[in-house]
């Protein structure tokens, strides 16, 4: 999964944009990008994730360019998993459900899956889980989480275990209501990379759940870390890559191979290494390479 994580400052020189207060001419940038990101990878990845707040943080154009990203990679063959994190209670999550949940025109916003937030109760997820069913979609629900201080909250110990095993409990059996030919659910579940020991005993806990694997590359982990995510068949989880792919111009070891010039080559060079990355740590895969499903 390629990440698309636009930063005006991150930019390659030629889209980046000097005023910082020009919002249409950022929303244009990122637009530009990104696109230019789904044109390279389209043909060697399945699935790309917008990260909603990039577009929000520029407003109204930024939203626009949003919705044009997630059309462009949908035209080219690509699932898209939105990433907002949503939710709320009642109507309010058949909204964020309703405006976001759905490929092409089956909703306003086109996306074949979003990330959601399970912290307001299992009455929350209902209305996304409904509307996924109903929409041939998927739902990716926060268990634990890529970044240091999730432990914070996630990490508590209730009723003699962490909260994100009881989470990771309701997942599973949302997952196994929603149950698909292949053997997983529509829910699935949002597991850092950079938490290796308890991304594998998850996993065990939770057969029948896609897992949404942040943290690969840039926050540290690597693939011997994800292994662990996937089934003995090498399926059941997609491992996400943002900074690392759609920013490898500046990487060092790419820096001065391609250089801003090159920087699509330069994704499409970061992107086949992950992909060998992966080969040579998943069970069940064969020589020929990662399938698209």
């Amino acid at each position: 999964m390629v990440g698309l994580d636009p930063r005006n400052e991150s930019l390659p020189n030629g889209l980046r944009v000097a005023d910082s207060c020009d919002l249409a001419k950022i929303a244009s940038a990122y637009r530009q990008f990104c696109c230019g990101v789904i044109d390279v990878v389209a043909s060697m990845v399945p699935i790309v994730k917008p990260q909603a707040a990039f577009f929000e943080q520029i407003g109204p154009l930024g939203m626009q360019a949003l919705a044009d990203v997630i059309r462009h990679a949908s035209d080219r063959g690509l699932l898209v998993v939105l990433d907002g994190k949503r939710n709320d209670i009642g109507s309010t999550a058949t909204a964020y459900a309703q405006g976001f949940l759905g490929p092409g025109t089956a909703s306003p916003w086109g996306s074949d899956a979003m990330t959601v937030s399970p912290y307001l109760g299992d009455d929350s997820l209902e209305p996304f889980v409904q509307t996924a069913v109903e929409r041939s979609c998927g739902v990716f629900v926060l268990v634990k989480t890529s970044n240091p201080g999730g432990k914070r909250l996630q990490d508590l110990i209730v009723e003699g275990r962490p909260m994100y095993e009881h989470v990771g409990e309701l997942v599973q059996q949302l997952a196994l209501r929603t149950l698909g030919n292949g053997g997983y659910g529509a829910v699935g579940s949002v597991v850092g990379a950079t938490y290796p020991e308890q991304l594998a005993d998850l996993r065990a806990k939770m057969p029948n759940c896609w897992f949404l694997v942040p943290g690969y590359g840039a926050q540290g982990a690597g693939a011997a870390d994800v292994a662990g995510a996937f089934d003995d068949r090498g399926l059941g989880a997609i491992v996400n890559n943002s900074r690392g792919i759609i920013f490898a111009h500046a990487r060092p070891e790419y820096r001065q191979r391609f250089g801003d010039a090159r920087w699509q080559d330069a994704v499409a060079a970061a992107t086949q290494e992950m992909i060998e990355q992966l080969r040579a740590v998943l069970p069940g895969v064969s020589s020929g390479g990662l399938a698209k499903p």
